[in-house]
């Protein structure tokens, strides 16, 4: 036989289910708040129905120690169960219902009681406070049991205390009293409980319906996962509740947006300040892969909403894959650049060939020149204006480029920048932002030229590049620097509208500005501001006279 498996032990403590445990508490909770209540609604009710039956018990007392020739037949006859003190302390003990009522003389001998044995006997209490003039009231043991009571002084015609009336209310009838008020307070009682338990149904039911079901450590473990999900993802994660306040950002949102710890219970607009990322943010711009740019940083927003009548955002980070997108687009014009040339130079080569072949020697060293000098020139032209070699660079192979898709590029005959650029990297992105669309709007144009003019005054270089391009109309001229916003189509590897929001971005951070107007002639011109962007003139070096050898001079 197999033996028996061992009883389970009995477990003892709260269920699993959440809707057990809130609805298990908030009865218990309600029961005892009944519970204390019916207490604290009893406990002063006994002490009001025993001051009451101690002050009837008094007036009882005080109406006997008032009837007239009560003080004469307690001091003229002795104490007998026929005297007529007895018979009228009976006689009022019945009409009043009370307990009893003892009329005693000065030294505590009773002339009257209940039971007739007793009269003539010392009361069982202390009388020392009637007999010295005083009323008094108390709850007391006597020779009936626990009685209400009630004591006054008995005085003669003259006013001298003579003996003392007591007066007792059975304790039974205010026990009596307060039981029967219980069943009352208990209905209530009970009434308060069935109500406090309908609640906590209600409430529980509500609970089970947005926990699922779920007990609380489940729902203490998810939320301590999802506070480590959303700090160790490397995805930017901002939650907005109903009212479009912040309320949670991870980490990796706090990194790309440029935000610190206190920005929760704020909106957007506040902790960002107005522009594309706040309207993004806020809902005020909708759509699925967003662009957007916070600081240096090109992001791509979505948002979703919740059923709580929030949101919550997703930012992932564009920069360096715009930045690829940028090189390879410029990769791109290289290439197509250098296969032109290379067809061009191949067209040369057979010019060239041919007015050697035919001896016309003189003529192939003309066209051989020309041909070198062109692109010397365009060189020349450059470096003796840009002493910046980065920016020098750029607008020397952005010429070839130009020169291959059949626009001429130049720089203005007032160009002057000193290598004293700040940040050379930045100019660098917005004179290639701003050619590169020039080149886009001239090509294909009659007369396409794109002209590029530095100036330095100061601290403050100023930059324009002007195109023979169709323009840009004066209601988009705000609109061209907006995240996002192109007339031209994409291509496949990124995406357009975020080189001009760049310029403007890096102008601003630096206390620039970047505007577009008309150029003379028709055209665009783009116009950067830079304050600051140079450094101070380093000072030249003092000129000192040669030194003469001493023996020179006494030779002389």
């Amino acid at each position: 036989m197999s033996p028996t498996p061992p009883a389970r032990r009995l477990r003892l403590g709260l269920p699993r289910r959440v809707f057990s445990q809130v609805l298990l508490m908030q009865v218990a909770i309600a029961a005892g708040v009944a519970v204390l209540a019916t207490g604290l609604f009893l406990a002063p009710l006994g002490d009001q129905l025993d001051d009451q039956a101690m002050r009837r018990a008094l007036a009882i007392a005080q109406t006997t120690a008032q009837r007239p020739g009560l003080a004469r037949d307690l001091r003229d006859t002795p104490p007998s169960p026929n005297g007529p003190v007895q018979r009228e302390a009976e006689r009022i003990r019945k009409a009043t219902q009370a307990e009893y009522i003892v009329v005693m003389d000065w030294r505590g001998v009773r002339w009257s009681h209940t039971d007739p044995k007793q009269i003539g006997g010392i009361v069982s209490t202390d009388p020392g406070q009637a007999l010295a003039g005083h009323e008094v009231m108390e709850i007391d043991d006597g020779t009936l049991g626990r009685s209400a009571r009630g004591k006054v002084p008995l005085r003669d015609a003259d006013g001298t205390v003579v003996g003392a009336v007591s007066v007792g209310i059975a304790y039974d009838s205010v026990r009596s009293r307060l039981i029967h008020a219980i069943p009352g307070l208990l209905a209530y009682a009970g009434g308060a409980l069935a109500v406090g338990a309908l609640a906590a149904w209600l409430i529980s039911r509500r609970v089970h319906r947005q926990t699922r079901d779920l007990a609380f450590s489940d729902i203490a473990a998810l939320l301590s996962e999802r506070e480590a999900m959303l700090h160790g993802i490397r995805e930017g994660v901002v939650a907005l509740d109903r009212t479009g306040r912040i309320r949670l950002v991870n980490d990796e949102a706090q990194r790309l947006l440029g935000l610190g710890d206190t920005v929760v219970g704020r909106t957007p607009d506040e902790a960002l300040g107005a522009g594309r990322t706040a309207d993004v943010l806020a809902g005020r711009v909708t759509g699925t892969d967003l662009l957007t740019v916070r600081g240096q940083r090109v992001l791509v927003a979505n948002r979703m909403p919740t059923d709580d009548g929030g949101a919550v955002a997703t930012l992932r980070d564009r920069t360096e894959l715009e930045q690829l997108g940028r090189e390879l687009d410029s990769t791109r014009g290289l290439i197509d650049a250098l296969r032109a040339q290379d067809h061009e130079h191949a067209n040369r080569m057979h010019t060239l060939l041919g007015l050697l072949e035919l001896e016309m020697y003189d003529d192939a060293v003309d066209f051989v020149g020309e041909v070198v000098g062109d692109h010397r020139a365009t060189s020349e032209q450059i470096t003796e204006r840009i002493e910046d070699p980065l920016l020098a660079a750029l607008l020397v192979g952005k010429a070839t480029v130009a020169a291959e898709r059949g626009v001429g590029l130049g720089v203005s005959d007032p160009t002057r920048l000193p290598d004293r650029l700040v940040d050379p990297q930045g100019l660098v992105t917005v004179v290639g932002n701003l050619v590169d669309n020039a080149l886009d709007a001239a090509a294909g144009t009659p007369h396409a030229r794109v002209e590029v003019e530095l100036r330095a005054e100061g601290r403050t270089v100023t930059l324009r590049v002007r195109d023979t391009g169709p323009g840009v109309p004066p209601e988009h001229r705000e609109l061209i620097f907006t995240e996002g916003w192109s007339t031209k189509k994409p291509p496949a590897h990124r995406e357009r509208g975020i080189g001009l929001s760049l310029v403007r971005r890096l102008a601003e951070r630096q206390g620039g500005s970047a505007t577009v107007g008309e150029a003379r002639g028709g055209g665009a011109e783009f116009t950067v501001v830079l304050p600051e962007a140079l450094t101070e003139p380093r000072p030249e070096p003092a000129l000192t006279a040669p030194s003469v050898p001493q023996h020179a001079e006494e030779g002389s």
